[in-house]
């Protein structure tokens, strides 16, 4: 009995004893600046190598989820040789399309990835289902000619009824044609998938009455801002691909009518819809804009500055637009930056901090913040530690088996906030894939050609090499150790 009360009369004192310790922490005795934080996500400088895992995560499941195989749809059975192709004849069915615009951003995503790592599994990724799209749309046409019966994804790629149909998948192509992996001319087969769809984007699309991109749902003469970059950047990169004036004369134009439409200056971010006869003031177009109502959809808001990117990318340094486009894209990165949430994430509606936080949106943003930093166009002091602080969120997305989670399911556009705050979200939502691939890439590039480091537990972005998380400044200036 002594011994127990001996016990318990120890276990007392030494929580008064802990409790008055613990009150002696204070400012004088601790230096509780250097507490460490309880982020929800990581945060600090990751590695290439951390990252570069990621990738090949997201890369190893969708390569499972999208087959590069024919079969007969009757008997399951694979379909090996071109010349048995009939018309119950499809592709794979796997978790994804290969010829959806969702993946047509993934391909490019994946060729960024094999420019930045060099890791020949990511050029072989799409390498294989381009080569296959080439080998047999040349059979699936004359089928489709006698019977009009044949796999609507194949179906898609030589006979685009929507840009959706066309412009993410053509974009990809282009950039696998002037891929230095295409010195040995493999790709070339590509091209006449690209000059079809080429030919629909540029002569067939519905247009409004001054050739904007339109659409007749959900009214009639809808203008997307989702089309901006479903059409304006294979055009840009048909300027590079063939050096005609034309198609870069008429990407800038696209940029900037969206732009007199969309773009909402007072809060540096893009509406999702506009609406032809949806009239507020006639007589005065600025009047008009600012009255109209501004959904600012997250997702969408990435794929116009996704497009002011890619444009960017190849429109020439002499274009006389391009100084507008490059002001948009930076006045866009401001307003993006400044609503980030601190987990890193961006939300469902870019204002709204009542609905979700959404990973395809934040991926996209990561890799344009990035891009637009190791570019020049955009400072990295300022919107380095953005990029970082977006890639560690994206990757706290990315489960064990690769899947993107908290990704929104494809979506329409509306006038309301309901119905964007309630879309689902899904892994299998096609959207955040290559997003996430292509953001991981630019962070590559980030750490390798930019400077950050640690300061005061911080991220900071440095204009040199800093060897110290905790560099030292002269009254010059200049860094000293």
């Amino acid at each position: 009995m002594k011994r127990i009360l001996i016990f318990a009369f120890l276990l007392w004192s030494g929580g008064l004893l802990g409790t008055v310790w613990a009150q002696q922490v204070n400012d004088n005795n601790t230096p509780l600046h250097l507490m460490k934080a309880k982020y929800k996500t990581p945060y600090g400088i990751p590695t290439q190598e951390s990252v570069k895992q990621t990738m090949d995560r997201v890369l190893h499941y969708i390569d499972a989820e999208t087959p590069a195989v024919l079969v007969d749809k009757r008997t399951g059975e694979e379909v090996t040789r071109l010349k048995d192709i009939n018309a119950d004849t499809q592709l794979k069915q796997g978790g994804f399309r290969l010829t959806s615009y969702e993946w047509g951003v993934t391909y490019s995503g994946v060729l960024a990835a094999y420019e930045v790592t060099g890791d020949e599994a990511y050029r072989e990724y799409v390498t294989r289902r381009h080569q296959l799209l080439a080998d047999i749309v040349p059979y699936f046409q004359k089928i489709y000619e006698k019977n009009k019966r044949i796999d609507g994804n194949i179906r898609r790629v030589f006979d685009p009824h929507a840009l959706d149909d066309a412009g993410a998948v053509c974009c990809s192509m282009i950039k696998n044609l002037l891929s230095e992996s295409n010195q040995n001319g493999k790709a070339e087969a590509l091209r006449p998938l690209v000059d079809n769809y080429i030919d629909y984007i540029m002569n067939k699309e519905y247009r409004l009455a001054d050739g904007t991109f339109a659409r007749l749902r959900p009214q009639k003469n809808t203008v997307w801002l989702d089309d901006m970059f479903m059409g304006i950047p294979p055009i840009a990169y048909m300027g590079k691909l063939t050096g005609e004036q034309k198609y870069y004369d008429e990407a800038a134009r696209q940029v900037m009518q969206f732009a007199s439409r969309m773009w909402v200056e007072e809060d540096c971010l893009f509406r999702h819809g506009w609406v032809e006869g949806m009239n507020f003031d006639e007589r005065n177009a600025a009047a008009d804009r600012n009255l109209r109502p501004a959904f600012y959809w997250g997702r969408a808001n990435g794929w116009a500055i996704l497009t002011l990117c890619e444009v960017l990318d190849v429109l020439p340094e002499t274009h006389a637009q391009r100084g507008a486009i490059l002001e948009l894209l930076q006045a866009h990165a401001a307003g993006l930056a400044r609503r980030q949430h601190y987990d890193g994430f961006w939300h469902q509606l870019l204002d709204r901090n009542d609905t979700y936080l959404e990973t395809s949106a934040t991926a996209i943003y990561t890799y344009c913040l990035a891009h637009a930093v190791n570019k020049g166009w955009i400072d990295a002091k300022a919107y380095g530690p953005v990029a970082l602080l977006g890639w560690q969120a994206v990757q706290s997305a990315v489960n064990e088996k690769g899947q993107v989670e908290n990704v929104c399911v494809g979506t329409g556009m509306a006038f309301d906030a309901a119905f964007y705050a309630y879309r689902p979200v899904h892994v299998m939502a096609a959207h955040g894939y290559g997003p996430v691939i292509w953001a991981g890439a630019e962070t590559i590039r980030l750490l390798r050609e930019q400077h950050p480091k640690l300061n005061d537990s911080a991220v900071q972005f440095y204009e040199e090499e800093v060897p110290t998380n905790q560099p030292i400044f002269n009254y010059d200036g200049k860094i000293r150790f």
